[in-house]
């Protein structure tokens, strides 16, 4: 069974609620995760995708695959794929461990948690507009469309991934100005093993297209 995200346009402030895109609500101690370039050897951050607060998740996760408490944050080198320049492109197939990063804190707290804001050299804001994420269960294992759990789309994913655990499918969205290549998908994966131990560092992504 996989958990369907639906995207909202809001109103609402989002703060410590689940979210696409807008900037990331971290913990003290949860640094925002920065990838090596080989080219310069620069240190250059990952694009935020999004975060699930886990308590919104856990009617829908029957299962228990995720936690049910805390918050949940999904971060990826996909600047080349929604618009931007970007110092290093990642090729289709399985992305080397840097270029995707799962970043778990246990508990939530309104009074020291803080709004990672990343701007650019002029201070204006690098991310656009906060969604608000709206879950529901999806009967389709293997369907399209952004997702948590359930299987990837494509079947040579399934294949190449044997063992792994889809945590997230962001699909092209033309709405969201997000294109794979001609009509491809992104999905962050881990080991069932290394998931059941939140052993979050193990995630890695894996590109495919048509």
């Amino acid at each position: 069974m996989a958990i369907r995200m639906n995207l909202v346009r809001t109103e609402e402030t989002l703060f410590c609620s689940s979210k696409w895109w807008g900037d990331p609500d971290l913990p003290p101690q949860l640094e925002y995760p920065l990838f090596a370039c080989e080219e310069d050897g620069e240190e250059y951050p990952l694009t935020f995708v999004c975060q699930i607060n886990c308590e919104e998740l856990a009617p829908f996760d029957k299962e228990g695959l995720l936690p049910h408490e805390g918050m949940l944050y999904f971060f990826a080198a996909i600047d080349d794929f929604v618009g931007y320049e970007s110092p290093e492109s990642f090729p289709l197939g399985e992305w080397p461990k840097k270029a995707v990063a799962v970043k778990y804190a246990k508990q939530i707290n309104f009074e020291t948690f803080c709004s990672c804001i990343l701007v650019d050299e002029e201070n204006q804001p690098l991310t656009e507009p906060a969604l608000k994420i709206e879950f529901s269960r999806e009967e389709d294992e293997a369907g399209y469309g952004h997702k948590l759990l359930g299987l990837p789309f494509f079947e040579e994913v399934r294949e190449a991934m044997d063992g792994y655990v889809n945590l997230l499918q962001i699909d092209e969205d033309d709405d969201l100005g997000i294109r794979f290549y001609d009509s491809g998908m992104l999905n962050i994966m881990m080991k069932a093993s290394d998931l059941k131990f939140g052993n979050w560092k193990r995630a890695v992504g894996y590109l495919h297209s048509l």
